[in-house]
């Protein structure tokens, strides 16, 4: 029997039309994990927002006004941890400046980091050579 693997690599253009698609995918894999025990409904829709977040994040933040750039998006599943990565091309931010949400005056905007964080198991943000890359993980126990 082959040990639970999932690898999914995703490359979209930098439109938030293909959000939808990035965020089903993250239901799909909720739903279809051999050995998890836990609530795969929260799961699913946990995993639906933190990958919607973080993908119109490198859209919006990411792209240094350059539409031509793509986002990608690699997920992967190894036994009991999925590691999400997502990769754009921007400026980059320092992870460890950004603000809690002002939840007395809430915006439509500023939220995502916090809701990743709030959900995920770690969240880390590094520059590669040209590119950077928000890696998230969650432990499936």
């Amino acid at each position: 029997m082959c040990p639970s693997f999932i690898q999914v690599d995703v490359v979209i253009p930098t439109q938030t039309k293909y959000l939808d698609l990035i965020g089903s995918i993250g239901e799909r894999i909720a739903k279809e994990l051999d050995n998890f025990t836990g609530d795969r409904a929260a799961l699913a829709y946990q995993l639906n927002l933190v990958l919607t977040e973080a993908t119109v994040n490198a859209i919006k933040h990411g792209c240094d006004n350059a539409p031509q750039n793509c986002v990608r998006v690699t997920i992967h599943l190894q036994e009991d941890e999925l590691n999400i990565k997502v990769f754009d091309h921007g400026q980059g931010f320092d992870l460890e400046t950004v603000p809690l949400p002002d939840f007395e005056h809430p915006g439509e905007s500023g939220m995502g980091i916090f809701l990743i964080r709030s959900y995920m198991d770690s969240v880390t943000y590094t520059r590669q050579s040209d590119y950077n890359v928000l890696e998230i993980i969650k432990h499936l126990q």
